[in-house]
């Protein structure tokens, strides 16, 4: 399989975006690596190659104020029946929003699978398009994120409208 790889730069740092011959993201994330991208991805494309992909200008919008120039990026996961319906959930969860991992898990109908919930979230390989970032501890702290805890804070607080103010 052929893919494209893409780093665009944002206020949060370098965002690197991988997508398929069909444009489908993927796997994405804050940084300049490839290999951190590539090793997100069950299994990494054969042929690699920098190069523009329609998913950066969803990236500059959402940044640019757009926070629903995200939803509509394809993007292509592999994983179990909960993992596909939990990155599904995940990404029916508003902008400004965000929902502890027990009501992320009640919402996948399984109120007591918090560990599961909290696993679908740390197994999702297209961020921000997938957005788990609006995933947060029961006590509204903000729990793991793969990019970074600066990173999740900025992304909250700008779905929330406190970067703009």
């Amino acid at each position: 399989m052929t893919a494209t790889i893409q780093t665009v730069e944002t206020p949060d740092g370098a965002f690197t975006i991988l997508a398929d011959e069909g444009g489908r993201v993927l796997a994405s994330g804050w940084t300049a690596d490839p290999a951190a991208i590539l090793g997100r991805v069950r299994t990494a494309p054969s042929d690699v190659r920098a190069g523009e992909t329609d998913a950066a200008a969803a990236v500059v919008a959402y940044y640019d104020g757009d926070l629903a120039a995200i939803d509509d990026v394809a993007v292509a996961q592999h994983g179990t029946a909960m993992q596909l319906a939990g990155w599904a959930a995940l990404r029916r969860i508003a902008p400004g929003r965000p929902l502890s991992y027990s009501a992320f898990a009640a919402e996948l109908g399984s109120p007591r699978a918090v560990r599961a919930a909290a696993s679908i979230c740390a197994r999702n390989a297209p961020a921000l398009f997938v957005p788990c970032h609006r995933v947060l501890r029961g006590d509204g702290s903000l729990g793991g994120f793969a990019w970074g805890e600066p990173v999740k804070r900025s992304l909250l607080d700008r779905e929330s409208g406190l970067a703009f103010g």
